[in-house]
């Protein structure tokens, strides 16, 4: 799992348990919390409408009085309140009121005169000089049928002669809690979806960064020239200079040795072409035979002096990105490659054979380019027997420029294939020892420069096909 997804799935995790348990708490006090302001309207009304039944029975008209016609005339109209989008039309209170000894002489609902009520806990403690409440189901198995009665004593001088309760049926607070619950809900959604929209930019702008330096080290580990990112935060800036220091140390160290080798590997071949003429001489040939290898001791120095002189360019090259390069026709430099390998291919009973060759023009070195032409051409010759074919074709491919050199030799191992690259890392030669493992990798380089791609595959039933593509 990526880091930035574990950073989410953190973050998220912790806002949903913390937002978790607030919601829980806070929709979990809505309803005791809607009922407890509710017992207190009921305690406040209760002892106001006991004062008025007091007076009724003083005057022993507790049926017919003040409280009676209030209740007879309170529902003759709507009442129309509207209460933060929840309707209210009537009045939801019932109210009975009880003697000294229980008996119900009034009952707002006409449901309950004449009844003995003195065992209900509102009137049973009141009559005590306790505070009464009960909550009542008026069907035993449906919790919404309950009803909140709360009483207040009926106080006439300094005795109690009577309780009066009020009910509220609590489905009536149903809606404010529905609404409330809602409402907590609603903000904890939201809540949790700014929190995720917060983590989504904060992991987004992580993996942002965090991409960015794996893109440079990616390019940094595959020769390529790229400038070091620029980081959003200090931290993240601290560890891209830590990796372009760290670059700029193993470059500055493998720089040298890098050259060197390659200097080395490509000087062997005229050096040796040299000695042999060098040999060759000792044994004083006629003077025209002694002129021709003259002659090849002269080019093959030239060839050495050039090829020190281009590997430094090569080298000022790499360092200053700036440097002009000049055009280089690609067909031409194809056919003088295998012009200066005929000789060698007709000594070694190889046939060369001439494919497509487009006609194309790039900005790059032609020196490096057919250097790295003529280590392809010989690796092709060092591995295919006599009697074998190398192939040479140039293709423009939109804007690229493709050259392939195939052979018909025994190709290579699955285990080498992704290994020949590598510096010093070379496979056995039929007739000879090993080579130095530069070839491929001096290749790799001038493709690296010329902002292109060297591919080695296995071809059927036998071969190896080389495809060097190099961007126009």
């Amino acid at each position: 799992m990526k880091i930035g997804l574990r950073l989410l799935l953190g973050y998220f995790l912790i806002v949903a348990v913390a937002g978790y348990f607030v919601l829980s708490i806070f929709v979990q006090e809505v309803k005791p919390g809607v009922r407890r302001a509710t017992e207190g309207t009921l305690v406040d009304t209760a002892n106001l409408l006991a004062q008025i039944a007091r007076l009724d029975m003083k005057h022993g008209d507790a049926a017919y009085g003040q409280l009676a016609q209030a209740f007879a005339q309170l529902n003759q109209r709507p009442i129309g309140a509207n209460i933060a989008g929840i309707r209210k039309d009537r009045n939801e209170y019932r109210v009975y009121l009880t003697d000294s000894r229980g008996k119900v002489i009034f009952d707002s609902g006409g449901q309950a005169l004449g009844q003995d009520y003195s065992r209900w806990n509102d009137v049973y403690l009141t009559l005590r000089g306790q505070y009464g409440a009960r909550s009542t189901r008026m069907i035993p198995d449906d919790e919404s049928s309950s009803i909140m009665y709360v009483a207040a004593p009926v106080i006439e001088q300094g005795q109690i002669i009577g309780v009066l309760s009020v009910g509220k049926p609590n489905s009536s607070m149903v809606p404010v809690i529905r609404r409330s619950e809602r409402r907590i809900l609603l903000a904890g959604a939201v809540l949790l979806g700014i929190a995720l929209a917060i983590g989504l930019g904060f992991v987004w702008w992580i993996n942002r960064s965090i991409s960015r330096l794996v893109r440079y080290a990616d390019g940094v580990a595959q020769g390529e020239a790229i400038p070091l990112p620029q980081m959003g935060s200090a931290e993240l800036a601290q560890l891209a200079q830590a990796l372009e220091s760290m670059r700029l140390k193993l470059e500055g160290k493998a720089y040298i040795e890098q050259y060197v080798h390659t200097l080395t590997h490509e000087l062997k071949s005229p050096l040796a072409a040299i000695r042999g003429a060098a040999e060759l001489l000792q044994e004083s040939p006629p003077p025209a035979t002694a002129k021709r290898f003259l002659t090849n001791i002269e080019q093959q120095s030239a060839r050495i002096q050039q090829l020190v002189d281009k590997l430094l360019v090569q080298a000022r090259l790499e360092s200053r990105p700036g440097l002009e390069l000049a055009p280089v026709a690609l067909q031409p430099l194809l056919r003088q490659a295998i012009a200066g390998k005929e000789a060698q291919a007709a000594q070694r009973g190889i046939t060369l054979q001439t494919r497509e060759l487009a006609d194309a023009t790039l900005t790059g070195d032609a020196f490096l380019l057919g250097q790295a032409l003529s280590n392809l051409l010989d690796n092709a010759l060092d591995f295919t027997p006599a009697g074998g074919t190398i192939s040479i074709q140039g293709a423009r491919l939109e804007q690229h420029y493709q050259i392939t050199v195939s052979d018909t030799g025994s190709g290579i191992p699955d285990y080498a294939l992704d290994k020949v690259f590598e510096r010093f890392y070379s496979l056995a030669r039929a007739d000879k020892a090993k080579s130095s493992g530069l070839g491929l990798n001096f290749v790799q380089e001038v493709a690296r420069l010329h902002r292109g791609t060297i591919r080695l595959h296995n071809l059927q039933p036998h071969g190896v096909a080389a495809t060097l593509t190099l961007s126009l």
